[in-house]
């Protein structure tokens, strides 16, 4: 599990594409693999991977079809930017929302709206899961826990501080775009339980 909080942006060194999944090699920014293992579970632009070794040199995952499908991972390439996140531990803080790292869909960015210091974004959303996008309430971008701004038909839009500016690779997002979005599982279940619930209601 994850906070939403990213802790460190770092560059991919390699890419190395094989007949059924692809090697991701990332750069291990300073203290990042402090006690990492083999096996350990890292955040890489939201989604969940597992490290290969320890990252002494620098951090290796690999990323199989289905992950790539339903991720931004497909586009990856040498020298993009990638959101790190390690998994928490029972005496973590959590400063964001509880994630798991499993990607539900890809978001196009449809609109960039640029301040002094922060910017405000306008995502598409999946038909499949626009029930569950709601106003106020979590979302997972790239691995950054984020409060959902204003809805629209078929997109929302998000705020970004400066601080998550500075943190995360949110600020070097351009127009089309694509970001991996988790959505809050507590609001999955909400909605479906209400869902369940009318539909029984219904039915008498």
């Amino acid at each position: 599990m994850f906070s939403g909080i990213v802790s460190h942006k770092s560059k991919v060194l390699k890419v190395e594409s094989f007949s059924d999944f692809v090697r991701i090699h990332v750069s291990t920014p300073k203290n990042f693999n402090k006690g990492l293992k083999k096996g350990a579970s890292v955040s890489v632009n939201g989604v969940c991977l597992t490290s290969k070794d320890n990252g002494s040199k620098n951090l290796k995952f690999d990323v199989i079809e289905e992950t790539l499908l339903k991720t931004n991972l497909k586009h990856i390439l040498k020298g993009d930017i990638v959101n790190l996140e390690r998994s928490i531990k029972a005496s973590s803080e959590i400063g964001g929302h509880l994630m798991s790292g499993h990607i539900h869909f890809t978001g196009e960015v449809k609109k960039i709206f640029e301040k002094e210091n922060t910017k405000d974004m306008k995502i598409s959303i999946s038909k499949e899961y626009s029930d569950y996008i709601l106003e106020k309430g979590y979302i997972g971008i790239n691995g950054c826990s984020l409060t959902i701004g204003k809805i629209f038909k078929n997109q929302f839009n998000i705020h970004l501080i400066p601080e998550t500016l500075k943190v995360t690779n949110l600020e070097k997002l351009e127009e089309k775009d694509l970001v991996n979005i988790e959505i809050d599982q507590s609001t999955i279940a909400i909605v479906d339980t209400v869902k369940k619930t009318l539909a029984t209601q219904k039915s008498r």
